[in-house]
């Protein structure tokens, strides 16, 4: 029986042996097409995967570099500021020498500080205008300056050369005020020499009791 059965299946009729032949196509094509779709479906995984380690290799670049652009406008705008802050410095000196009162004050903010070299003179503008403008101005030449930002305070201290006291210091404060730098606080001062500084402090205690 089982040779029978052999025998029937290979040497079957030729409509048995066609309907074989167009089963087996049939699976072929299957397989085909289940190995195709493998196939894409593979080649999509890869190009995800290989899209997701782009973007995790370009996001700290892209943070790097936002983050250097951002340094890089702080310090730009700080350098900008200590300029404008400078010019403004450089103009008080100018518009002292020349007794241009009104450009002068106007450098300075309404609440403005003006503490002088005498131990009495700490004037708010009304009393530093009051003694200024009938004056003829008064000179002093840059020799260095120092300034130091913080936000939209700058502080300062310079040494100047004053034709008539010699070398002369002046500190004090500029804030950013609708825009613009303006002085809150000039403190003039006259720098004593560590080798006469008792000579000197004995002379203003002397001064002082009279």
């Amino acid at each position: 029986m089982l040779k029978d059965t052999h025998a029937f299946a290979v040497k079957g009729t030729p409509v048995n042996r066609a309907a074989n032949m167009c089963r087996a196509t049939k699976a072929s094509r299957a397989t085909n097409i289940i190995r195709i779709s493998l196939g894409l479906l593979l080649s999509a995984l890869m190009l995800g995967g290989l899209n997701v380690s782009a973007q995790a290799q370009d996001s700290p670049t892209q943070s790097a570099q936002t983050q250097d652009t951002q340094v890089q406008g702080a310090q730009i705008t700080s350098s900008s500021d200590q300029q404008a802050a400078a010019q403004v410095l450089d103009l008080l000196n100018q518009y002292s020498s020349d007794a241009d009162w009104d450009k002068y004050f106007a450098l300075y903010r309404k609440d403005g500080i003006f503490i002088g070299t005498d131990a009495s003179e700490r004037w708010g503008m009304a009393e530093f205008e009051n003694y200024s403008r009938p004056t003829k101005g008064w000179r002093y030449n840059l020799t260095e300056r120092h300034l130091i930002q913080h936000g939209d305070v700058i502080l300062f201290d310079e040494l100047l050369n004053s034709p008539a006291y010699g070398v002369s210091r002046g500190t004090g404060t500029l804030l950013k005020t609708d825009g613009y730098w303006k002085i809150a606080q000039y403190h003039l001062s006259f720098p004593i020499p560590n080798e006469i500084a008792k000579q000197i402090t004995t002379e203003i205690k002397a001064a002082n009791k009279q």
